[in-house]
């Protein structure tokens, strides 16, 4: 723990109890960092003293009560982080007031209940806003439009009603929306379509009903979910939605019924039979491609497209293969920046046509920017009458995570791209493991599955493994019906899969543990090195943490912190045992003791935000 006169850092320290009132007497307290520990009761009120107080992160205790009003006195703060607690009562409104929030205001995952006050216009600087997974009810205010400044918003996992604010179409700089799993009715607004930051729209499993948009990020169906809104239709094929002459038929029938009653129950048994007839049509048609992915909400490819786009799949256009298919670079002048990448499946090799299907589904059914972007699927013949599938993905300049970790030619990866790549993925994992319904397991992690964009962010892909839990529990299991034996690739295969135990995130979270220690020591778990019962686990864990650096990749600290005294060193050094500590604990060998997603993702969080306060050069 870190404590001086004006920041504290104490984060992860299993301290326990109420937080003293005494805080209010550190006046001069710029930074408060608690997060991550047992800490229980209320907020003590003192906490309004604390006028100069920047930012304060007390997510993941066990605070309780309601949030106190004197935070509204802290008109200095920029950042404040109470999830993952269990706060209840309503908001209060004197944190929207707090013109100075910017960098984030997150209330998830806690038991507030209410209206969101209209007060909650008074945030003109807010960025990120987080109050999803609460118990939150009433409608959406209106206020919010004033919030210009917003660039995520989170609202999923509540009780909210009524329809999307028309004042949403002042939030034009917004990058996430997300308002699933709420009880929202109405029409999705056409002023999306003009929102050209915006990169995540999820509006499932709400009442929406009438036509989908149909332009600008609707274009897009990995932008964009809508699922578990039973009366929502399309013009035309996409999202998995009807066509809106069949979807209003229907609405038009269940109108009649309500407006004329009894009187014309025989005009409303005719307009029923009709409805059954459509569905039972549709039910069909599903039946028949029950054993196909849905290619019709993509943009559409021939043979021809691709081989033009690929120069006639050119060795010279290779980029990468593997098991189940090779992945040529070429270009589309459809796409934004041309640049495309095409997977073409080896359907010669048992279990590719499955692997083909598996990462379809996969695709289909998830969203999010640490996740590679498909563009399309193509299912047909080449030009010799043999099937031909592929999928039409965005094109990562960077390439591979394995190609950064062992390129002789490329720079080496500096610590805080080391970090980045880690918050990306577990970002991601922890989307598959609690955010999509129903949970996936990727079952296939591996840095040369990891690749980076433009930024050096990193991206998930190859689900050509992945598997759907049956149920939405993020522990939960499933048994593995692949033929081929554990699921993954060596050195990375979470050791149960090895005895034949069932999926689970749990496995994921192993394959994580890996790559972390693997970009921290330079060495692949399937190294000559480990023999005779040695793993890249335990070699790690044998010179934690007295020896540490002896075994780190020598490129992982610049030559410009080398010297001891330095203090960007001995920060850097403290991130590296924390990224080591985390990596030992996720590639643990028993399942039930490694960590889940959630909680490696707020922790890898953590050491992304205190190496930054480093501000090291890079």
């Amino acid at each position: 723990p870190t404590v001086s006169k004006e920041v504290s850092q104490m984060e992860q320290n299993q301290f326990a109890g109420d937080l003293p009132s005494t805080i209010g007497n550190l006046a001069s307290l710029t930074y408060v960092d608690l997060s991550r520990n047992r800490l229980s009761g209320q907020i003590p009120s003192s906490i309004g003293k604390l006028r100069q107080l920047n930012n304060l992160f007390l997510q993941e205790n066990n605070f309780s009560g309601p949030i106190p009003r004197t935070l509204g006195d802290c008109r200095s703060l920029i950042t404040l982080n109470l999830s993952c607690n269990s706060f209840s009562e309503s908001i209060t409104r004197e944190l929207f007031f707090l013109d100075s929030l910017s960098a984030g205001l997150d209330l998830s995952h806690n038991q507030l209940s209410g209206q969101i006050p209209r007060e909650i216009g008074g945030l003109i600087n807010i960025g990120p806003l987080n109050f999803s997974n609460n118990r939150l009810s009433g409608h959406i205010p209106t206020a919010l439009g004033a919030c210009i400044r917003l660039e995520s918003l989170r609202l999923q996992g509540n009780l909210l009603d009524g329809g999307i604010p028309e004042s949403f179409s002042n939030l034009r700089g917004i990058a996430e929306i997300d308002l699933s799993r709420n009880n929202l009715s109405g029409e999705i607004p056409n002023f999306f379509q003009s929102f050209n930051s915006l990169k995540l729209l999820n509006l499932s499993f709400n009442d929406l009903e009438g036509q989908m948009p149909q332009g600008g990020i609707f274009q897009n169906s990995s932008e964009v979910s809508v699922q578990g809104n039973s009366m929502l239709c399309s013009s035309s094929p996409m999202l998995q939605l009807p066509l809106c002459f069949a979807s209003s038929r229907h609405r038009r029938t269940w109108r009649t019924l309500k407006i004329t009653g009894i009187s014309v129950a025989a005009l409303a048994l005719v307009c029923l039979s009709c409805v059954v007839f459509i569905l039972l049509k549709r039910r069909s048609k599903r039946s028949k491609q029950s054993d196909q992915p849905s290619y019709t909400e993509m943009k559409s490819f021939s043979y021809a497209d691709l081989a033009k786009a690929t120069n006639g799949f050119s060795p010279d256009n290779l980029v990468g293969s593997g098991a189940y298919g090779s992945v040529y670079k070429g270009v589309l002048e459809s796409e934004a920046n041309g640049m495309i990448a095409v997977k073409v499946f080896k359907l010669d090799q048992l279990g590719a046509p499955k692997s083909f299907v598996a990462e379809c589904e996969a695709f289909r059914n998830t969203r999010h920017h640490n996740l590679v972007r498909v563009i399309s699927a193509c299912s047909t013949w080449d030009n010799k009458g043999n099937d031909f599938k592929a999928l039409i993905i965005e094109y990562m300049a960077n390439g591979t995570l394995e190609s950064w970790i062992y390129s002789e030619t490329r720079r080496p990866l500096s610590l805080g791209s080391r970090v980045t790549i880690a918050v990306d993925m577990a970002a991601a994992l922890d989307y598959l493991h609690n955010s999509c319904m129903p949970p996936i397991v990727h079952c296939d992690l591996k840095p040369s599955n990891v690749l980076l964009d433009d930024a050096m962010g990193a991206r998930l892909s190859d689900f050509g493994l992945a598997k759907f839990l049956q149920s939405h529990d993020s522990s939960s299991t499933i048994t593995s019906t692949s033929l081929a034996g554990p699921r993954g690739s060596i050195g990375y295969i979470a050791p149960e899969y090895g005895i034949g135990n069932k999926i689970s995130t749990a496995g994921d979270v192993y394959s994580y543990g890996i790559i972390i220690l693997e970009m921290l020591t330079g060495k692949r778990p399937t190294d000559v090195l480990f023999k005779n019962g040695l793993s890249l686990q335990k070699f790690v864990g044998n010179a934690f943490p007295e020896k540490i650096r002896e075994i780190l990749d020598p490129n992982i600290i610049g030559d410009e912190v080398v010297d001891h005294g330095n203090h960007a060193m001995v920060g850097m050094l403290s991130c590296i045992t924390q990224l080591v500590r985390l990596g030992l604990s996720c590639s643990t060998e028993t399942p039930k003791d490694r960590p889940t997603m959630p909680d490696v993702y707020a922790e890898v969080s953590a050491i992304k935000r205190e190496y930054s306060a480093l501000r090291v050069k890079e």
